[in-house]
């Protein structure tokens, strides 16, 4: 099993390149266009110097309202005048809204060096243009957040490397995107497992949903993860994602995580979209059977587990439920376990598997700027600081353990050979 972990610290992190897409359509108006424009708020105030910020709206047709913009004192002030000028009006055509989204990035002269990421936000059901799923996105990390109990599930398809959201508070759920989007430690990581001639051979790689390629010629698996925040990780007990397992010829590489994981959810669900929702209920109480036959009540995550299994069988007390409710549920939870990335389902605050450090730390500010926008807010290079001053070492702490592994290593084959030798 090998397991990948993002360095500790984000201070080196490459500027940002954010297109907010937005839905301002009628079914805005009121309430939900006003927790829009503080959860907007709340993103602008988060962006350093290093960082752009473009914002597109979209209602029947689409609009590009600003260029990127690098985020200074003055364009702070200029970007926030015009979210707070945003009025509800219109259709809703997402199509539209995202395929600028796309352009702004792909037309930007500056590109080298730069992270990217489209935060594309709707509540309603698609009723102008095409059909916003089948839009090419290319490697454009698309963000994609479904605002309310009537947004189009079809938004969550967009893009399978995209970390996804369902709220119905957008300040948290921003937070949370942006937290990923401002500690990205490294782009278009891929992991290859090779095989050790006439010692192992490679069975099968486990990576969740991620792509893979085959070289038999080397004998090798390359899994494409994509980006990498700051301390995510793969865990042995969660459901595979940034781990992989061999089928060694003397042993074999067993790994301890609970049972019910995505595919026994993902088994309800195509029950339940086929109208069995009797047989839907009883594939989750067997997930929840054999959650009870794990051994290690201290692992966090089987508590997540257990809570995220409840969720999904209340939202499947009647087919009507399941369709509002449960089948977005159901599609959040599998990209989230097929990733291993944090995705909301709604309740942002208690199911919070694959959250980071910095994800837990941005709710709580959101939660504060949201009850009083106009209280002071750290920018990201604040929390940096603070990250330092809290753990100095922290800047080398992933050289001096690789250098300590690499010397550990080089002794056990120095005595594997002595001990040959003898």
């Amino acid at each position: 099993m090998l397991e990948i972990t993002g360095g500790d610290l984000s201070n080196n992190r490459p500027g940002l390149d954010l297109v907010a897409v937005l839905d301002v359509s009628g079914s805005m108006e009121g309430e939900k266009i006003a927790k829009v424009k503080t959860a907007m708020l709340f993103v602008i105030k988060k962006l350093s110097p290093i960082d752009r910020l473009s914002v597109v709206t979209f209602s029947s047709e689409a609009q590009r309202l600003c260029p990127l913009r690098q985020i200074t004192e003055n364009s702070q002030k200029e970007l926030e005048s015009l979210i707070n000028g945003l009025n509800a009006h219109g259709n809703t055509n997402i199509c539209a809204g995202l395929q600028i989204g796309l352009k702004v990035i792909n037309d930007r002269s500056l590109s080298g060096g730069r992270s990217v990421g489209i935060m594309l936000m709707s509540d309603g059901q698609q009723n102008a243009g095409g059909d916003a799923a089948t839009v090419r996105v290319g490697d454009v990390p698309v963000h994609t957040f479904g605002f309310g109990i009537n947004h189009e599930p079809k938004i969550i398809a967009l893009k399978e490397r995209s970390q996804k959201l369902k709220t119905d508070n957008l300040s948290k759920a921003f937070s949370q995107c942006l937290a990923g989007l401002l500690t990205r430690v490294v782009d278009d990581l891929k992991l290859t497992v090779t095989r050790i001639e006439d010692e192992s051979t490679i069975e099968q790689v486990i990576a969740g949903n991620y792509p893979q390629s085959k070289d038999d010629a080397a004998g090798s698996v390359t899994v494409t993860f994509g980006g990498l925040y700051t301390k995510e990780c793969g865990d042995p007990y969660r459901t595979p994602h940034r781990e992989a397992a061999d089928q060694q010829e003397r042993s074999e590489v067993k790994m301890r995580r609970p049972s019910p994981d995505c595919k026994l959810m993902k088994e309800a669900r195509v029950m339940a979209d086929s109208n069995k929702l009797d047989d839907a209920r009883d594939k989750l109480v067997e997930a929840q059977n054999s959650l009870e036959d794990v051994d290690d009540e201290s692992n966090p995550l089987i508590e997540m587990l257990r809570f995220e299994l409840q969720q999904f069988l209340k939202l499947m007390k009647s087919q009507e439920i399941y369709d509002k409710q449960g089948r977005p549920f159901a599609l959040f939870c599998e990209i989230s376990h097929d990733r291993q990335r944090f995705a909301a389902r709604g309740d942002i605050e208690c199911l919070r598997l694959f959250a980071t450090p910095c994800m837990d730390k941005y709710l709580e500010q959101a939660k504060s700027f949201d009850e009083d926008p106009s209280k002071p807010l750290p920018s990201v290079d604040d929390d940096v600081k603070e990250e330092l001053a809290a753990n100095p070492l922290a800047p080398i702490a992933g050289a001096i353990s690789f250098y300590i592994q690499s010397a550990i290593q080089s002794l056990q084959a120095i005595e594997k050979i002595i001990n040959g030798g003898l």
